[in-house]
């Protein structure tokens, strides 16, 4: 007789889906991030900064922080990257002076819409490798996880969080 809790079954890494997505999502990242590398020679946080700027217009840099799931330190770099490169301008609210709204410049919003057009024919050119159905899937199972996701947070997070 074989005891239950004693058996040892192993974890196949590259089965396991959480481990794939991850795996997968990296993959993806990293060959669009290849165009905003090569063109601009923007990092992954300035990318996500300008393009969260670029979405919204003023920001604070923890809304971006917040928005693009960027620990504040890469948001604070991002942004300095950004106003050096003339990209980005600093407002000081009125109301409280602690506070800074980040905008685009006239040139960082040419740059943003360049690069959106390049996300744009990036992802339709994903979705058509995927064919219709396998992108229709995609997404309806990215919607399920992220559902869940928002969910989840909601039980397990705290006011001392």
């Amino acid at each position: 007789m074989t005891n239950k809790r004693l058996e040892r079954v192993p974890l196949i890494l590259e089965d396991f889906t959480p481990y794939r997505l991850n795996k997968a999502a990296e993959a993806i990242s990293r060959r669009f991030s290849n165009q905003y590398r090569e063109q601009y020679g923007l990092t992954r946080p300035e990318w996500r900064t300008l393009a969260t700027l670029g979405q919204f217009g003023a920001l604070t840099a923890t809304a971006i922080g917040v928005h693009s799931s960027m620990h504040k330190t890469k948001v604070s770099r991002a942004v300095f990257s950004l106003e050096q490169r003339r990209w980005l301008k600093r407002r000081r609210d009125e109301a409280d002076r602690r506070t800074e709204h980040l905008e685009l410049t006239p040139a960082g919003l040419k740059a943003y819409e360049h690069l959106a057009r390049l996300a744009h024919e990036f992802e339709t050119d994903l979705f058509a490798k995927l064919g219709e159905r396998g992108a229709r899937d995609l997404k309806a199972g990215l919607s399920a996880l992220e559902t869940y996701y928002r969910q989840y947070v909601a039980v397990t997070s705290t006011d001392d969080d």
